[in-house]
């Protein structure tokens, strides 16, 4: 008999003010589950299957609510207003200069000092014949963390009987602001161990280089002949101790990587990638111009889930998104969001083996 797909709500626990987080345990009719929390919309846990069928967590997350709040360094979050960094916390739009919070030095990163990666987002479940899921809806006051306008955003997680979980992203505003969500979940494909070992592809020509704070310089780096060209298959780990200036930066991998000159709807792929020792395999497809690259070269043994310890480079991000810093770059696309607009953006992951 054919499992059908569920999705089944429970308490997971209380902030301290007692609001209430709820989890919703997500599966398919072949027995994949994601288990989806409404503090940052963090994917806490992905089963999926290896070569042999066993099942196994995928992705970095905590074992409580209170880990989450106290130190995660954005495992498995919604990130938003805007991913990435925006150099000195501020930019200008239609002749306002604003000033966002600055949390990563002196810059401002994914969002700020509140992101939506730290708020509780409404999440309601469905269910169909084909897949199961949640949606999540988060209001942003005008001025959350210095950005302008009220933002309504509406994120759906579908995890479908063809072993995806389709992501879409849509936000409104009542006066112009800027936009660029993604998703932060970190994968270790194994389960255990370091990243380094997975091959990976990613189609992109191109990177953003960076300065020594991770901003870009504004400049499209061509990969050929770098260790940052993996448009053909090959392991995390081959040229991530070259002596290159950009990996120096990074400590690692923590790049942007072109995927279009100019954005469309068209849904893509922007990476593949293989782990041998247990056949699991990871496609993910973004309708986004570019995807970012992380090493886990800042996870440092500190945390763990269930007794595993989260060591450098055990697990790695894809984050489909616009450029790093856009607002203050007058050459990358736009992450501008006007009030008649509405801002749309998809990212689908793939499970599969071989």
């Amino acid at each position: 008999m054919k499992l059908m797909p569920t999705v089944n709500l429970q308490l997971y626990g209380t902030l301290e003010d007692k609001t209430p987080v709820y989890m919703a345990k997500i599966t398919n009719s072949h027995g994949l589950e994601v288990d989806v929390i409404s503090y940052g919309g963090i994917i806490t846990r992905m089963l999926t299957p290896d070569k042999t069928g066993v099942m196994g967590n995928i992705v970095h997350g905590f074992d409580n609510l209170d880990d989450y709040v106290k130190s995660n360094p954005y495992f498995g979050a919604i990130i938003g207003r805007y991913g990435n960094r925006i150099a000195k916390g501020k930019f200008t739009l239609n002749g306002t200069e604003y000033h966002l919070a600055t949390n990563d030095g002196e810059n401002h990163l994914h969002g700020g000092m509140q992101g939506f990666d730290k708020n509780i987002w409404d999440m309601t479940p469905f269910a169909t014949a084909n897949s199961a899921g949640v949606v999540l809806r988060l209001t942003s006051p005008d001025g959350d963390q210095g950005y302008p306008g009220k933002l309504v955003t509406e994120v759906t997680y579908t995890l479908t009987n063809d072993n995806t979980l389709d992501m879409t992203f849509t936000a409104t505003t009542d006066k112009p602001t800027i936009v660029n969500l993604t998703q932060h979940t970190y994968f270790n494909l194994a389960g255990k161990g370091d990243i380094l070992s997975h091959q990976l592809q990613i189609p992109s020509s191109q990177i953003t280089p960076v300065d020594s704070g991770l901003i870009p310089t504004g400049k499209l780096v061509s990969v050929a002949g770098t260790p940052f060209d993996f448009r053909q298959p090959k392991a995390i780990g081959k040229d991530i101790e070259n002596n290159d200036q950009q990996l120096k930066f990074g400590k690692g991998y923590d790049h942007n990587y072109v995927l279009k000159t100019q954005p469309d709807n068209k849904l893509i792929e922007a990476a593949n990638v293989y782990e041998p020792n247990t056949g699991r395999t990871l496609i993910v497809r973004t309708v986004e111009p570019s995807v970012q690259f992380y090493s886990g070269n800042f996870l440092d043994g500190s945390t763990s889930q269930k007794g595993t310890v989260h060591h450098y480079r055990s697990a790695f991000c894809l984050e489909p998104q616009h450029n790093p810093d856009s607002p203050n770059q007058s050459a990358f696309p736009s992450t501008t969001l006007m009030p008649s607009d509405v801002y749309s953006t998809r990212i689908v992951y793939e499970f599969g083996t071989r």
